[in-house]
């Protein structure tokens, strides 16, 4: 619990504030956790009241004591004015699309993005009259060449979906702003812990907070964080377009939220360790993980992020579908399922060689994009050379 004080106000370790932000125990009776709201009805006590609106809470749709508890945690830890909630992640990005975007405008999208939001930009911003074009997501400050007069949002995501490009965030921040281009940016690989775009130059930092937030792979939701200047905006549009998260959902998200820290040191030791071990692996041809060395965006990585999570690729030597059939198949501990974020190891298979605009995926063999979950290191690691000597014999 954070006690009030009068004092000037002094920021705390992340690792402490995950544990406070958002909480008020003595506004609830002592109860460590914000209860649970849920309801949609708000009553006025007078006429002057509900024509004024001039009261905390107003409708259920807009906010709650247990929503605003996990946006005023969120926007703190990313250092922003505000944060709405949403539904899902997807509902997130595509909120924060909307509330920037118009008619006639022209924008522009990393090639490496989450497949889902290339998959809005097609189908409903070009129906609503907005020209999507995408863009290699190494080109850092050569995005200038690519602004026209009506372009009016970047959408940067580091590192990239799937492919785990690294973006180099300020220098394409200097340009928007010159431009007078909103910046938004997907920080859900990273979390508010090792990453903060907004203090990256970004207008807007995006969660699908169903991954890490949540962290236990039990609800969805999403977050938009912005930057005071961008607030009247993103505050309209979620009034627009009515999005809310759900009570319980909201509140998985702060429980989770406590646990944050926690969770993605293990994540990430486990994923650096489990990375290092695959890379020299005789049936591996590369792995693509940002907080090694060999990944070629290593550098920007260091420069902007103070950790990295349990998220990345492997592309295996050239083999058939019976032999990565026999690999995944039988693995023990590792589950084939898409998100991430949660408690439990994953691993999928990936070609993003149909839904690339701008650059071409080129891979030796099959890609695989492991999830490393809060598992024994050594019991993942027997699970996956089981799988191998499986491939082999296959």
């Amino acid at each position: 619990m954070v006690k009030k004080d009068d004092g000037a106000k002094s920021r705390a370790h992340p690792e402490t504030e995950v544990v406070h932000l958002g909480r008020a125990p003595f506004d609830n009776h002592g109860f460590v956790n914000p209860p649970v709201y849920r309801g949609s009805t708000v009553l006025f006590p007078t006429l002057e009241r509900i024509r004024s609106r001039e009261q905390p809470y107003t409708y259920g749709r807009r906010a709650t004591p247990t929503t605003q508890a996990l946006e005023k945690a969120i926007s703190e830890l990313e250092g922003g004015a505000m944060t709405i909630l949403t539904s899902s992640g997807l509902a997130a990005v595509t909120t924060a699309f909307l509330a920037f975007v118009q008619a006639g405008d022209h924008v522009l999208i990393t090639d490496s993005v989450y497949q889902p939001t290339r998959a809005f930009a097609d189908r409903l911003l070009t129906r609503i009259g907005v020209e999507a074009q995408y863009y290699d997501p190494t080109i850092g400050a050569g995005i200038s060449a690519l602004i026209r007069p009506n372009t009016s949002v970047i959408f940067v995501e580091s590192p990239g979906s799937q492919t785990f490009e690294m973006q180099d965030i300020p220098a394409i921040a200097e340009v928007a702003r010159a431009h007078d281009i909103w910046l938004l940016a997907d920080n859900t690989w990273a979390s508010p812990l090792f990453c903060q775009p907004l203090k990256l130059g970004a207008d807007v930092s995006i969660q699908a907070a169903t991954k890490y937030i949540v962290g236990h792979a039990d609800a969805m939701l999403g977050a938009v964080t912005v930057t005071s200047d961008a607030a009247r905006y993103i505050d309209r549009a979620k009034e627009a377009l009515g999005t809310c998260p759900g009570s319980e959902e909201t509140f998985l998200g702060l429980r989770g939220l406590r646990t944050l820290d926690v969770r993605l040191a293990r994540h990430q030791s486990s994923a650096l360790d489990i990375a290092q071990w695959l890379a020299a692996r005789p049936e591996v041809a590369r792995v693509i993980h940002p907080a090694l060395g060999s990944h070629p965006g290593h550098a920007i990585w260091k420069r902007d992020f103070s950790g990295s999570s349990g998220l990345f690729a492997v592309v295996l030597n050239a083999i058939d579908d019976t032999k990565l059939a026999a690999f995944l198949d039988g693995l023990k501990y590792f589950g084939m399922g898409y998100s991430w974020g949660g408690y439990e190891s994953l691993v999928i298979p990936f070609d993003p060689t149909s839904y690339r605009t701008a650059t071409r995926w080129q891979a030796e063999g099959p890609a695989l994009r492991f999830h490393i979950g809060l598992e024994n290191v050594d019991d993942l690691k027997a699970d996956i050379a089981d799988g191998f000597a499986r491939m082999k014999s296959a």
